[in-house]
């Protein structure tokens, strides 16, 4: 179990900024909007040899408890009161500009009663020069200083340092034979279809805020759990909205980071309103899956307020929409009463089984013989393609080469029918899984299309002029000679005479 150091402190201080900067990556979402983080994000960081995970919590609004229903504030506080509990090390985050507020004050008595190690972080101090005037007013608090710069990276060296110094007495050495690495498990989906409350479901705890409103998840958020000796993360997104309705810079990147955590995982969840039914965005996003080739399942969530008569026809419109991917199963359940909540893990391992899965040189080439033989390929322009060898050019997901005399004569009906039936052949049925046709060797120039006269064969012309100049002139037979002289002659004798008689003519 790794040391957990969280993060804590009033809104907008800079605790995401600089939870970036330790993990040493843009995983939290920084805006200058207070409020921007929601839930706890998990991230690990190693320093000094020791390694540890750190947390970054929403913004702490301890009064949010006192007020009629709380709202969104008071979970965001339930949140970054979990991560105080569940941590070793407290980082107590404050403002070195704006100096100590009541609400600071407030925070650090709640720090205070958990009775763990505190780091007072003076964080937005840019210099040396800054640093008795941003800490002068945080001294009454009592606990160890720490003044830094997320922005500019004032002082974070150190800083680094000193937070491996605590963590490393909660350092507990790992059992010989731990849990085995698990799958990276992606929630995707429009806004309010239910996808944090699905992540509380399988995890069985509350992880992720839960609310009607939608949006209420921004950052991608990443919850670690074991089951049977299993690791499974799963990541949390922001709902992913038309993006012809999106105005907020900070929707656009919460939707940005969804769908590149969808590229990132192993495994992707697609989860659906069944109450709403499959709307245009839903059609978008398994449009897009499909066009990444990204493993992942349907799911459709609150089948519970569904009537049973109108179950049939959701199924028949999700089947229509997977045309394009029919390889993708679906699976309908409730997030609320947990019913068919626990196909998802088998069902994710039973797809990452097919994504790496390695065939042979020869089983491929028998199943290919095996599909042509079956059905031959269409004949394009008086001629069939001929297939050489297959092969498995990648993995994860599968890939196959199919290597032909001219990859132009597959069309693309017949290019489908061998993806099927290699799907059937190897067991891969819900995987996805890419046929490429390469030509072996270079095109030859194309053949001319055959006219109804026949092509002139022999020498060419310029070689059969010269040909005739060198040859004496032929002489014809006795009688088609005399005949040609004879027509000749009275053919000038008529010209002749005309030209006499023309002038008579003219004159009468």
């Amino acid at each position: 179990m790794l040391p957990i150091i969280a993060l804590l402190g009033r809104p907008n201080v800079g605790k995401s900024s600089l939870f970036n900067r330790l993990v040493r990556q843009n995983k939290a979402i920084t805006h200058d909007l207070p409020g921007v983080t929601r839930d706890r994000i998990y991230g690990e960081v190693t320093e000094e040899d020791v390694r540890f995970a750190v947390i970054d919590t929403g913004g702490m609004l301890p009064d949010a408890t006192e007020l009629d229903g709380g709202g969104m504030d008071k979970s965001v506080f339930e949140q970054a009161t979990e991560a105080l509990y569940e941590a070793d090390v407290a980082l107590f985050v404050v403002d070195g500009r704006e100096g100590m507020t009541m609400l600071d004050q407030a925070v650090s008595e709640k720090i205070r009663a958990s009775g763990k190690p505190v780091l007072l972080v003076v964080n937005k101090v840019d210099g040396p020069e800054q640093e008795a005037k941003a800490t002068a007013d945080f001294h009454a608090l009592g606990f160890e200083i720490a003044t830094v710069s997320a922005a500019h990276g004032y002082g974070l060296n150190s800083f680094r340092e000193r937070i491996a110094e605590l963590a490393k007495p909660f350092v507990t050495p790992e059992p010989p034979s731990g849990p085995e690495l698990g799958l990276k498990l992606c929630m995707l989906g429009r806004p309010n279809a239910g996808k944090s409350s699905l992540v509380n479901t399988l995890v069985g705890a509350a992880r992720q805020i839960v609310s009607d409103v939608a949006g209420t998840t921004r950052d991608s958020v990443d919850v670690g759990f074991e089951k049977d000796g299993r690791r499974y993360t799963f990541v949390d997104t922001a709902g992913v909205r038309r993006r012809a309705v999106i105005t907020d810079h900070l929707e656009k990147l919460s939707v940005y980071r969804a769908l590149s955590s969808s590229k990132r995982a192993d495994v992707t969840i697609l989860v659906l309103d069944a109450m709403e039914g499959l709307s245009h965005q839903d059609k978008r996003l398994i449009a897009y899956l499909a066009e990444q080739r990204t493993p992942f399942m349907v799911v459709v969530n609150k089948l519970d307020l569904v009537h049973k008569e109108r179950l049939e026809e959701l199924r028949e419109a999700y089947g229509e929409a997977l045309r394009i991917c029919s390889h993708v199963p679906v699976l309908y359940l409730s997030a609320l009463t947990g019913a068919g909540t626990h196909k998802i893990l088998p069902l994710a391992e039973e797809i990452r089984r097919e994504c790496v899965i390695r065939i042979g040189t020869g089983a491929l080439n028998r199943a290919m013989s095996e599909a042509i033989t079956k059905h031959q390929p269409p004949v394009i322009r008086r001629r069939r393609a001929k297939f050489y060898y297959l092969t498995q050019a990648d993995e994860d997901p599968p890939m196959f080469v199919f290597f032909v005399n001219d990859a132009d004569l597959v069309t693309a009906a017949y290019g489908k029918y061998l993806e099927n039936q290699l799907r059937k052949l190897l067991g891969i049925k819900k995987a996805p899984l890419a046929a490429v046709f390469r030509s072996s060797h270079e095109k030859k120039e194309p053949e001319r299309p055959l006219t109804n006269r026949p092509p002139r064969l022999g020498k060419s012309r310029r070689d059969m002029e010269a040909a005739k100049v060198d040859q004496p002139p032929k002489l014809g037979k006795p009688g088609k000679s005399g005949k040609a002289s004879s027509g000749k002659a009275r053919a000038t004798s008529k010209k002749s005479a005309g030209a006499r008689t023309a002038p008579s003519r003219k004159k009468g």
